[in-house]
Formats: C-alpha cells, structure tokens, sequence
C-alpha cells in the first residue's frame, strides 16, 4: 500500500517550491503550447506533454 506525503513533514523549501510551481506553471504551459502551434517540432510536443503532466500533477496533488 503506498503511503500518502504528509505536507507536514515536507521541508520549507519543498513547499515554498510547490507554491512557486504552482504559480508559474499555467503560463508557461499556455507560451509553450502557442509556440507548439507555430514552430512545431519533437521537442516542443514532449515539453508540452511534461509541462501538461506536471501542471495536473501540482493540481491533483500527486507531487
């Protein structure tokens, strides 16, 4: 059974980290999917697709 992180124990530059991540990471998603639908390559779909991840993993709580 996996364990649930306890915020509490977390250190105080996770959580200043976390906050600060979760601030920025909507427009840099939104500046990477514009320049994904001008200048399409390999690389800008996968650090969309990362981005996109990390954005739900903040939002769910996962990390």
């Amino acid at each position: 059974m996996r364990r649930k992180i306890n915020d509490y124990n977390l250190s105080p530059y996770v959580k200043q980290f976390k906050l600060i991540a979760g601030q920025f990471i909507v427009p840099i998603t939104i500046f990477q999917t514009v320049r994904t639908l001008i200048f399409p390559s390999p690389v800008d779909l996968v650090l969309l697709a990362l981005l996109i991840l990390l954005g739900v993993a903040l939002y769910m709580e996962w990390i």
